[in-house]
């Protein structure tokens, strides 16, 4: 007797066990219980086993025959998942491209977050996984040797990147954790886990800069060959690069027009748009002191959303209705996160703002941000999926995540708010239109970096041109775009999903008001097209074609 709807649900939940198992990190990410005292093995031959498993799950759940239209999409998504991560794998690209952003070393200290800190069992699990850091480090440290033995490399900017990262986590970053959890000094051993990690993050920041920076690459772009396959898994639709580029360049030249238009209504007509940010950032009026009061006010944000919201445009459940707001630990990148609630709830959808060492903040450029974190951006989409239970597979809710829908829907939503009149306030306009600048400004140097295109100066996309861009014509603070190129270059293909996916929501939508008249309800609408829950832009776009209302 069978607990499952459907076979292909039964090994969607199959598969998520497993991977929890063979991934500790995973467990803990899920709210799998039992594996929060150990971490992962980065390893080749670690890796191959898991890739040997997605293939035998693979086969099987071809074979299945779906029961009806819900399992039809759960077996598409699956599949069209478990395929690109064997691409990604079979190519060596999983293994050579990482950045300060998406890397062994950020996932570490990342999931140390997720983890309980009250009570002997909590804090014995984190200095059993501190004390594992190093082996984990090493085994990483085993694949990047046998990709260099095989001729492949990362660039000497990421492995750079990472090194640095290595050095901020092992300069007193989980000491200063596990004081934070043990201020009293009640746990020695914690402390001396800590001093361990530290250790053995500094021994591995000093290999990369000594002895993998020399040899790795010195060209900062992958490459047209490599990035297409990665722009293929972060959006899940068949792209014309040349076609994208060209479309963002326009745009951003009508969003930097919107600026100018924002900008005279604070008096600042005459004024670059470097120089209207900088008023901004300065001006007294959106001004917060201090980290305390800074996530105060983003938890009150999103309360008011919830509020503004709830019963109009979304259905909101009860259970998801509350995201937590925290401080990103040092050595994260510069842009803000979220990470979705467990699969029991028990954890809350969390957002995390990362301070740069910052204490003052001004929220013209966040408001926009924190409808894009919270709700109803990546909260209200990754925590309605977590509840869709008998909808959506136990690997649809937790682990099908694609950036193009994804943030594509993130960014739509900092839109739709946008339509509501949220940013009537100039200031909080400019920062709406700076994160649309942001967006379409990552199209053009992310493919003209790694596709080697021409800058608007006749010269090659370049570190130095992309942050020009970024801070002149997206109103970027320059350490953060500092960060954002090292992101973009390090994560081929992911910059791009934003907008892109932006634009097939907005498509989707405005074809079902087209097609269905004065039958189109957008309530409906949104809450249908969220309950579907993740899948690639190219299926996405063939299903909500098929929605009546």
């Amino acid at each position: 007797m069978t607990t499952h709807r459907s076979e292909i649900f039964a090994i969607s939940d199959e598969y998520i066990d497993t991977l929890g198992r063979m991934s500790p990190m995973n467990a803990t990410a899920l709210g799998i219980p039992g594996y929060d005292h150990l971490l992962d093995d980065l390893s080749v031959a670690s890796e191959t086993k898991a890739a040997d498993y997605r293939r035998d799950v693979l086969n099987r759940v071809k074979a299945m025959e779906p029961i009806d239209e819900i399992d039809r999409i759960a077996k598409e998504v699956l599949i069209e998942r478990v395929e690109a991560s064997l691409k990604l794998f079979d190519s060596k690209e999983s293994f050579i491209t990482y950045g300060p952003i998406a890397n062994p070393v950020s996932g570490i200290r990342s999931i140390f977050t997720l983890m309980p800190t009250e009570g002997d069992e909590a804090v014995s699990n984190i200095t059993s996984r501190l004390n594992a850091i190093g082996a984990a480090l090493e085994s990483w440290k085993s694949a990047i040797e046998d990709m260099n033995s095989l001729g492949k490399g990362t660039s000497r900017r990421q492995v750079l990147g990472v090194a640095d990262q290595l050095t901020v986590h092992g300069s007193g970053g989980y000491a200063d954790m596990a004081k934070s959890i043990d201020g009293e000094g009640k746990y020695p051993d914690l402390h001396t886990a800590a001093q361990n990690a530290q250790a053995a993050c500094l021994s591995m920041a000093a290999w990369m800069k000594d002895v993998h920076a020399p040899r790795s690459l010195d060209v900062d772009g992958v490459g047209a060959e490599r990035y297409a396959p990665w722009a293929r898994y972060f959006t899940g639709a068949d792209l014309d690069l040349r076609a994208t580029y060209e479309w963002a360049v326009e745009d951003l030249n009508q969003i930097n027009a919107r600026m100018y238009r924002a900008a005279d209504k604070l008096g600042l007509s005459g004024k670059s748009l470097k120089e209207v940010a900088e008023y901004c950032e300065d001006a007294e009026l959106h001004r917060i002191d201090g980290e305390e009061n800074l996530l105060a006010k983003l938890i009150e944000f999103t309360e008011e959303a919830v509020a503004k919201l709830d019963g109009v445009y979304f259905d909101i459940d009860p259970r998801i209705k509350f995201c937590d707001a925290r401080i990103a630990p040092e050595g994260s990148a510069a842009a803000p996160y979220y990470m979705p609630p467990s699969e029991d709830l028990s954890r809350p959808g969390t957002t995390w703002y990362p301070t740069l060492g910052h204490t003052r903040f001004n929220f013209w450029h966040i408001a926009s941000t924190w409808y894009h974190e919270a709700v109803p951006g990546h909260h209200l989409q990754c925590a309605t999926a977590t509840i869709e239970k008998d909808r959506l597979t136990r690997f649809q809710r937790t682990e099908a995540w694609i950036s193009g829908y994804g943030e594509g829907w993130a960014l739509y939503a900092e839109r739709f708010m946008d339509e509501l009149g949220a940013f009537e306030d100039p200031a909080y306009e400019l920062g709406y239109l700076s994160g649309q600048a942001m967006r379409a400004a990552r199209i053009i140097v992310d493919i003209g970096m790694h596709c080697g295109y021409e800058d608007f100066d006749g010269n090659v996309w370049n570190a130095q041109s992309a942050f020009d861009l970024m801070v002149n014509r997206a109103l970027l603070a320059p350490d953060f775009a500092k960060s954002e190129i090292d992101r973009y270059l390090g994560w081929p293909g992911q910059a791009i999903s934003y907008k892109v996916g932006e634009r097939v929501w907005v498509r989707a939508r405005e074809d079902a008001k087209k097609r269905l008249g004065d039958k189109f309800d957008i309530k409906a609408w949104h809450n249908y097209a969220l309950k579907i829950g993740p899948m690639g832009l190219d299926p996405f776009e063939r299903e909500m074609a098929a929605y009546q209302g």
